[in-house]
C-alpha cells in the first residue's frame, strides 16, 4: 500500500551537505547555524499551492542545485586540483564507469523528487517542505533516496572528471550531511508527524534499502 507525504532526504538537504563539505574543506569550519536558519531553514510549503506548482518548483530546484553541486563545484575542484598538482590520475575505465553510474543515480533522484512533490503537497527544498509524510515510491525501501542519489551522482562525476578530490568531496558531503544535517531534519519531521514518522524511521533504513522477504506459506 502506498501512502503520501514527506520523508527525510531531499535536494535541499543534500545540497546543504555539499555546501557544508565545501565550507569544511575551504574554511576549516562548518557554519551549520547559518545554513539551517537561512536558505535551508525547515518550513512546510504553502499547502494551497497545486501539485503542478510543486512539481514545477521541484524541477526548478533540481536544475539549480544539480547545476551548482554536480557541475560548478566539481569542475572548480577538479580545475584547482590540476592547477595545484594535487590530483591523481584514475584508471582509464573510470570515466565510462562514472557515466554508467550517473544515469541510474540521476533517475533515482528524479523519481524521488516527483514522488515527493506530487504526493507530499510540497517540494524537496527545506524551506518549502511537504505537508504529508511520504512513504511511497522509493521511500518505501529507503528513507533518503534523494540524498543517496546525490552522493552517488557526486562520486560518478568525480570518476568522469578523473578526480579523486571530487570523489572525496562527495564522500565528505555525505558524512557531514548524515551527522550534522540529517538529525536536525529528522527532529523536525518527528515534531511535525509524531508517531507516524517514528514508526516509519523504525521500519525503513536510512541508507541501505529495505528488501521485503517473501512470506512463507
Amino acid at each position: 500500500m502506498e501512502s503520501a507525504g514527506e520523508a527525510p532526504g531531499s535536494v535541499g538537504a543534500a545540497t546543504a551537505g555539499s555546501l557544508i563539505a565545501l565550507c569544511l574543506l575551504m574554511l576549516g569550519r562548518v557554519p551549520i547555524a547559518w545554513i539551517i536558519s537561512g536558505p535551508f531553514a525547515f518550513r512546510p510549503a504553502v499547502n494551497r499551492s497545486t501539485a503542478a506548482i510543486h512539481v514545477a518548483a521541484t524541477f526548478g530546484q533540481i536544475v539549480l542545485f544539480w547545476g551548482f553541486v554536480l557541475a560548478v563545484l566539481p569542475l572548480a575542484i577538479a580545475f584547482f586540483a590540476q592547477r595545484w598538482e594535487v590530483d591523481l590520475p584514475l584508471a582509464s575505465f573510470a570515466g565510462p564507469l562514472g557515466a554508467a553510474v550517473l544515469v541510474p543515480a540521476s533517475a533515482l533522484g528524479l523519481w524521488s523528487a516527483v514522488v515527493m512533490s506530487t504526493r507530499g503537497d510540497g517540494t524537496p527544498l527545506p524551506s518549502a517542505m511537504p505537508n504529508r509524510l511520504v512513504i511511497a515510491g522509493p521511500y518505501r525501501w529507503i528513507r533518503n533516496p534523494m540524498a543517496v542519489a546525490g552522493i552517488v551522482q557526486g562520486a560518478a562525476i568525480g570518476l568522469i572528471l578523473q578526480s579523486w578530490l571530487v570523489i572525496a568531496y562527495a564522500v565528505v558531503g555525505s558524512q557531514v550531511w548524515n551527522y550534522a544535517v540529517r538529525p536536525l531534519e529528522e527532529s523536525d519531521l518527528k515534531e511535525r508527524f509524531g508517531e507516524e514518522f517514528q514508526q516509519y524511521r523504525d521500519t525503513v533504513r536510512c541508507w541501505i534499502p529495505k528488501v521485503s522477504r517473501p512470506q512463507r506459506t
